[in-house]
């Protein structure tokens, strides 16, 4: 991921797919998942759409602003959205209960991410 525009064409990249995986879920997975299966569904895609929208707010950051750290932000939010969110995806159709260990990493891997994205912002200077 090279530059502000990686992650703002990523960030987009990524919105259409929680687009998609979010229209999916709301119309052709109603009726064949199991209430807790769709509960987990819906947090997947949730947490992908908000994270999405999120790495385009870092890549936009990054053009105004010099801070090595955005990089790692942004990079943290790639990998949370794909365990956390992808783990869940995996969960709802079936995949082994154990991959549910991954989740909290991705979790983990989104927060760290944030805290990077607070710390480059406050110790950036603009470009």
């Amino acid at each position: 991921m090279s530059g502000w525009r990686g992650f703002v064409a990523a960030g987009g990249a990524l919105v259409a797919l929680a687009t998609v995986l979010g229209a999916l879920g709301a119309h052709a997975l109603q009726g064949r998942l199991g209430e807790q299966s769709l509960h987990a569904y819906d947090t997947a895609v949730r947490y992908h759409f908000y994270h999405a929208l999120g790495l385009i707010a870092i890549g936009l950051t990054a053009r105004v602003l010099d801070a090595g750290l955005l990089r790692w932000a942004g990079l943290f939010v790639i990998a949370g959205i794909v365990l956390f969110s992808g783990s869940l995806y995996a969960l709802t159709f079936g995949a082994p209960r154990p991959l549910g260990a991954i989740t909290p990493l991705g979790g983990l891997s989104l927060i760290a991410g944030w805290v990077l994205f607070v710390i480059a912002v406050v110790s950036a200077r603009r470009v």
